[in-house]
């Protein structure tokens, strides 16, 4: 008995020392992080001052880059292109606490890809901050500023101001988006409901991605009774931030007023259910 009761505390204090170590490490890489995207600001900012106050040509970016690599072979982010994006972004970001609060928190090439795709300052903060909150990879931020979320978000038409209170309106405001881009389907414009819900069903990790923070996933088709009589609902989802079901019924129709009638069924019948 003792023999088992001590191999259990020992694997417990294994997994401790996993996390514990995972944690450092996690900890490590963003420090390291931030003082790399810091020292990539800084290098930037003198190569920016020295250009406009002494008149420094572009060419010097060439040689410095040869210099650098020569005093630094180990180092791989002294080449002329990324010493030009260092200088860009001296250049979008002349406040170096901001840099230190805000932009070193993300990885380099995140900064890169905004400085390429993002010429909005209010725009690229807001896509800075996004991406700290939710953990974005680059491909997931590349995606998010191709598809315009930042116009897109908390711009449906909706009724949420009057029907929900506060907070809940403004959360519900800012996660909706209109119009949702569905470009990942390759869809033709003839395609029927039922095909539309049955790629939407097949790619639902991107449809989920495309919807925004907080939906899971329920069901397709999803069987609710009504007085004995049996319905289906295109796509049911739960949002765990609103603590609410979404209910998605497709049409590849015009809007007609019938089918508002038939949305408030759904969700009186969910709400009852």
């Amino acid at each position: 008995m003792e023999s088992d009761l001590s191999l259990e505390n020992y694997d417990q204090f294994l997994r401790d020392l996993k996390e514990r170590i995972q944690n450092a490490k996690i900890r490590a890489a963003v420090a390291v992080n931030r003082e790399l995207v810091l020292l990539y600001w800084q290098i930037g900012r003198e190569i920016l001052t020295r250009q406009q106050q002494q008149g420094w040509g572009a060419k010097v970016i060439n040689r410095l880059a040869k210099d650098l690599q020569k005093s630094f072979p180990e180092m791989k982010g002294f080449s002329p292109r990324n010493l030009k994006y260092m200088r860009a972004f001296a250049e979008a970001y002349p406040d170096e606490q901001f840099v230190q609060q805000l932009a070193a928190q993300i990885p380099w090439f995140h900064n890169c890809t905004l400085l390429d795709k993002v010429k909005d300052p209010t725009e690229r903060l807001w896509y800075i901050q996004q991406t700290i909150q939710y953990g974005w990879s680059r491909s997931i931020l590349t995606h998010q500023i191709e598809s315009k979320l930042y116009h897109r978000q908390g711009t449906a038409t909706t009724n949420f101001s009057q029907t929900l209170q506060e907070p809940q309106s403004d959360l519900a405001q800012q996660i909706l988006k209109d119009p949702y881009n569905f470009d990942f389907l390759s869809l033709g414009k003839e395609a029927q409901e039922r095909d539309i819900e049955n790629a939407l069903v097949a790619r639902i990790r991107d449809f989920l991605l495309e919807l925004g923070v907080g939906f899971a996933f329920v069901g397709s088709q999803y069987p609710i009774e009504v007085s004995g009589k049996q319905y289906r609902i295109d796509l049911l989802f739960y949002h765990f931030r609103l603590h609410c079901f979404v209910v998605i019924d497709l049409k590849t129709v015009e809007f007609e007023p019938e089918f508002s009638g038939q949305m408030n069924f759904y969700v009186s019948a969910i709400d009852d259910l």
